[in-house]
């Protein structure tokens, strides 16, 4: 290794940031070199070589129609920083998600093109750079060591390092190298500011302000778990349609998130998921943001939609709001749930208004019976912490 990506290296280890590194195809010498330097314990978290196509569906949590292409590449990066947000649990600490996914020389002639796609997410921004290799201007050694490079560039931009730190690339005249960008925090400073009401964001990253997800699944998600992945994955089934997880910008019965919590949220999607985060704080509310959308809620939430205190102590309010959503084409689909007696309570208990019953539908036990809560993993993390001191 010379000097210079030494340095960058230590630079890289003695900054904030933590990362999941994940990369298929080449890149690994990147993962070598990050480890030969001391310190890289304060760098990874984790780092993952999904090569064969079991081990990569596996780790995307799908098959992507190309392995090698920049969106696969960039949802490689989200589900690295999801990785990140969950093994981080407690503590807080900057953290990124980086990927590559490449096809260089082997052993065999490839008639398509010598490329690789690299990433970095991390909750405030989204980088990912496309490298088209000349064909036949270096070995596969050569090939690993530019994309290898690359990918430590990478890092090292997400680690906001002065680029006098960040020796050039080995870029040739029959290469070629492009990047593209999104800042969430720019994103997300409109919507505090009141100029847009609502952001999404694809799995691929990509953001979104305009056309209102088909089904929503509301909640602060803190943390995200299975439950609520489980109850998107079958609503999705029972709707035909993807659903997306709404953060709520401002909650009904909690203070409002700050923008850096709400973006650090978000993470836990990254890669899967398409999530959105809304300024609507109930959901009369969400209606107008999304109309014709399904939202999908617990049976605790359906409870609170058709309770007056939640419209001023006003029934006619209340009635007012449901035959709103209603109008606008939005439906509730709701999940049983075991309430505080440890009974498991599903719709056909609510006292659904006359009129309204066509504006809920249960989803079946059969297909969805899970107990578990934020609240109780929140409090178990939270233990086994203590206990680690």
């Amino acid at each position: 290794m010379d000097e210079a990506l030494h340095q960058l290296i230590q630079a890289i280890h003695d900054s904030p940031p933590r990362a999941v590194f994940a990369a298929a195809g080449a890149g690994s010498r990147a993962l070598a070199d990050l480890l030969s330097v001391p310190g890289a314990s304060r760098t990874l978290l984790e780092a993952l070589i999904p090569y064969a196509a079991d081990s990569f569906d596996e780790f995307l949590g799908r098959a992507p129609e190309q392995y090698v292409a920049a969106a696969t590449g960039r949802m490689m990066a989200g589900r690295a920083l999801a990785r990140a947000y969950h093994l981080r649990e407690l503590e807080s600490y900057p953290i990124v998600g980086l990927a590559c996914t490449a096809t260089i020389v082997t052993d065999r002639p490839k008639r398509g093109e010598h490329r690789a796609h690299v990433a970095v997410w991390s909750p405030e921004r989204l980088i990912a750079w496309t490298l088209y290799l000349e064909k036949g201007a270096r070995d596969r050694d050569g090939e690993e060591d530019l994309v290898s490079r690359l990918m430590l560039d990478a890092l090292a931009e997400a680690c906001s390092l002065d680029a006098a730190l960040r020796p050039p690339l080995p870029i040739g005249p029959g290469d070629s190298l492009s990047s593209e960008s999104v800042d969430y925090a720019a994103v997300a400073a409109r919507l505090q500011r009141g100029e847009i009401d609502w952001f999404g964001i694809q799995p691929d990253g990509e953001p979104g302000t305009e056309t209102p997800p088909a089904a929503v699944l509301s909640g602060s998600f803190n943390p995200l778990h299975s439950g609520h992945t489980e109850l998107a994955e079958v609503a999705g089934t029972l709707l035909g349609v993807p659903v997306a997880f709404e953060v709520s910008a401002v909650n009904v019965d909690k203070p409002p998130l700050e923008t850096s919590l709400l973006l650090d949220r978000l993470s836990q999607f990254a890669g899967r998921w398409p999530a959105v985060v809304g300024r609507a704080p109930t959901f009369v509310e969400k209606s107008r943001l999304y109309p014709g959308t399904t939202f999908v809620v617990g049976f605790d939430t359906a409870a609170r939609i058709i309770l007056p205190r939640y419209y001023g102590d006003s029934e006619t309010q209340m009635l007012a709001a449901l035959a709103e959503m209603r109008d606008r084409g939005n439906r509730f689909l709701v999940a049983g749930r075991e309430g505080d007696d440890g009974l498991f309570h599903e719709l056909d208990e609510l006292a659904i208004p006359e009129g309204f019953s066509g504006l809920f539908t249960a989803v079946p036990s059969s297909m969805f019976h899970h107990d578990i809560s934020s609240t109780e993993i929140r409090a178990a993390l939270k233990e086994e912490a203590g206990r680690g001191h």
